[in-house]
């Protein structure tokens, strides 16, 4: 029960940057690198503001911004200059590692004895699971329910209508590339904000903690894919958070197992490939005629 436990509150805090990494991977259909960099960088301004001596909600919040300005250098990059999204993921990340080993200092920054979030709630007689638990689970549903309301605006509409079709959406007169950048601040923000809770939680910020981000982040998208089909917008954010949940689930119980440490990364690209390929393996092959000068026959 306390794997289960410890699962659900660490899936919680990984689904919001999973939802980020869904907003430029299913929405724009940008495989964005950035995430590796904007992870850590969350996690940088969080924890040297927190020992700066600024509250963890507004530390938390400055994050927030963090990533939303490192989405919007990743996206005029993109659209400004015409770099490949690929490409300009790979140039923002490198260039956050030197930014973010400049705002910590050196490699890593503990929080040991600081005010965090869940020190907060703990103070309050919680337990510590139960404290990541009620941040993970506050935090999302704020997440999810600001996120559906963006979407059912004008501007969001557009951002998704440029990631369905851009052609036709400049067409009608909407400003894709305004639109792409808007979705790589979105993205980034919410990936730096997980970065921040995740290193509240683990008690310090550390320069390569984003090593692997868009592996997670893909594969809790993927499993919720798997999971559940031809959802709506809203309900397509809390399969994420499921998936998160259950990619969780399945790493702790591999650990249980035995598994070393030094091999999650491993395991977590062996589970993302199968999770990738179960739609095709679920396909069966299907049995056509071909018609000769014998006649039709199955092949």
């Amino acid at each position: 029960m306390d794997i289960i436990l410890s699962s659900i509150s660490q899936g919680l805090l990984w689904s919001i940057m999973a939802i980020g990494v869904y907003l430029t991977f299913r929405i724009l259909d940008i495989a964005d690198l950035t995430a590796e960099g904007s992870f850590p960088l969350g996690a940088a301004i969080c924890s040297v503001s927190i020992v700066s001596g600024i509250s963890p909600l507004l530390a938390s919040l400055l994050a927030l911004m963090g990533g939303m300005l490192a989405g919007i250098v990743s996206g005029l990059l993109h659209t400004k200059l015409k770099i490949p999204a690929l490409l300009t993921g790979i140039l923002t990340m490198t260039a956050l590692y030197s930014i973010n080993l400049r705002i910590l200092g050196k490699a890593n920054v503990t929080l040991l004895g600081q005010d965090t979030l869940m020190r907060t709630l703990q103070s309050f007689g919680l337990e510590n699971r139960m404290a990541v638990l009620v941040v993970g689970g506050v935090a999302i549903v704020l997440v999810i329910l600001v996120l559906y309301l963006f979407f059912s605006t004008e501007i969001g509409l557009a951002l998704r209508s440029t990631g369905d079709n851009e052609a036709m959406s400049e067409a009608n007169g909407i400003h894709t590339d305004t639109m792409k950048i808007v979705g790589y601040m979105l993205c980034n923000g919410l990936i730096a904000l997980s970065g921040a809770l995740i290193a509240q939680n683990n008690g310090y910020a550390d320069i390569s903690m984003g090593i692997g981000t868009i592996v997670i982040g893909l594969a809790s998208i993927i499993i919720g894919e798997v999971i559940f089909h031809r959802l709506s917008f809203a309900k397509r954010l809390i399969t994420i958070v499921i998936g998160a949940v259950v990619y969780r689930l399945i790493i702790d119980f591999v650990l249980q197992l035995g598994v070393q440490p030094q091999d999650i990364k491993l395991f977590s690209a062996i589970v993302l490939a199968l999770a990738l390929s179960t739609p095709l393996l679920k396909k069966k092959p299907r049995r056509t005629k071909r018609v000769g000068k014998k006649g039709a026959e199955l092949v």
